[in-house]
Order: structure tokens, then sequence, then C-alpha cells
């Protein structure tokens, strides 16, 4: 079975709702698993469990098939992300457009490359799906 990696704030913010609610739709399209991943920031003293994520997904969303909810704690969120798409092998990520400046950004610093799915294709053999933010 394939798998969809989407991170997301917590609590969801608009924006994660938005690209939370397309990856959804994605992982129905492809039969997929998937994976909604929350980073804890060291540096931000919060502790958001498990439960507190599938609690709020499942208050928007209702209850998900194939979903597999994931808290991972770190100093940067993109690296969090990069670690968690590697690590389960993830075949897509769902980001959104703010998310992908921030990878696009960390990519220039440790590469001349800053194409994140070309990035992420050659390194992790990983489609990245960019959604747009909501607008107010």
């Amino acid at each position: 079975m394939s798998l969809v990696v989407v991170p997301v704030r917590y609590p969801l913010s608009k924006h994660s709702r938005r690209t939370l609610e397309r990856a959804i739709e994605i992982a129905r399209e492809r039969d997929a698993a998937l994976t909604i991943l929350h980073v804890d920031l060291y540096q931000n003293g919060k502790k958001v469990t498990r439960i507190d994520l599938k609690n709020a997904v499942e208050a928007t969303f209702g209850r998900l098939e194939s979903a597999r909810y994931v808290v991972r704690t770190g100093f940067l969120v993109e690296e969090s992300i990069l670690d968690e798409v590697a690590a389960e092998e993830a075949d897509a990520v769902v980001i959104g457009t703010k998310q992908a400046s921030r990878l696009r950004r960390l990519f220039q610093r440790f590469t001349d490359n800053p194409d994140i799915d070309s990035y992420l294709r050659s390194h992790l053999d990983c489609e990245v799906i960019t959604v747009e933010s909501v607008r107010n």
C-alpha cells in the first residue's frame, strides 16, 4: 500500500485544514495509507499527544480509514518532516505553500538545488504535492 504524509499544525489552522483536506482526497484516490504528522518544537515547550492530534482531525473530518497519527519532537519542522518521509518511505508528501517556501530555504542551505520536488525525488523517491494557501 502506498503512503501519503501530511504535516499539520496543532491546533489545526485554516491552512492545515485545507492541506489535510487535499491529502485525504489524494490518499482516497490512490487507495493509500495516510500519516498525519505534527512536529512539536523543543523550543516551544508545548506537548501535543497523538490523541490530541487525532481528536482535532476527527472533529473536523470524521474518522479516517487507514490514518496514522504521528507527533515528532524536533528543533526544525522541516527536518522532522524529511525524517518522517524518509523513515516511512512515503510515496507522497502533501504540504502547504508556506511549508514549501520554508523547505525551499532549508534546501538552499544544503544544496544548490532549491527545487523541492526534484530534490526529494532524487534523495527520497517521493512526490511533493503543494496545496495553495487559503485566501481571506
